[in-house]
This record gives structure tokens, sequence and C-alpha cells, in this order.
């Protein structure tokens, strides 16, 4: 592999944590933003548990929720569970089973 190629495959390495480190930020604002609204709706002192069953009370967690799914469609690929590399590993790990 020359330089070119070490520096080529670096870059996209580089482009791929990134997008990796944008989903999971977005992801822990997904989490404090949410639970916040949460807890800022709930108003325990006159309705109690009883407001957790209001449907519009989780209309921003879903619709924002879409969003996340689709960002992490975007940084993992749809295959992210069943890719190649899982079938290698899975096939190595059933044969090392069969060897012992």
């Amino acid at each position: 592999m020359n330089d070119f190629e070490k520096q080529q495959a670096y870059e996209r390495a580089k482009k791929k944590v990134e997008k990796e480190k944008g989903f999971y930020i977005h992801l822990t604002a997904y989490v404090i933003i949410n639970i916040f609204l949460l807890l800022l709706n709930l108003d325990f002192a006159d309705r109690g548990l009883e407001r957790l069953l209001d449907w519009k009370l989780y209309i921003t967690p879903i619709a924002w929720g879409i969003g996340l799914l689709f960002h992490f469609l975007s940084v993992f690929g749809p295959n992210f569970i069943f890719s190649k590399d899982w079938e290698e590993r899975k096939i190595k790990e059933l044969m090392d089973k069969e060897n012992f």
C-alpha cells in the first residue's frame, strides 16, 4: 500500500468516525432533552401519573425518534446488524464451537 492509498484510507476512516460521533451527539441530545421535556410536562402536583397516559406527551419523542432512526441508518447503513462482517464473525464462531 503506497502513501496515497494510506492517506485515502485515513480520510475515509476519519469521515466515518466524524459521522458516528455526530450520531452519538444527536442521540445524547435526544435522550437528555426528552427526559427534561417529560419531567417538565408531567405536572405531578395536579394530575400525578395520570398525565403519562396522555398521547400528546409523546409526539416530540416519536417524531424526533424517527429522525434519529434515519440518522442512524445514514451513518451505520441498513445492514448494520446482519452485515458481511457479522456473517463472517458468526461463521467463525460456529466453526470454533464445532472444533471443540
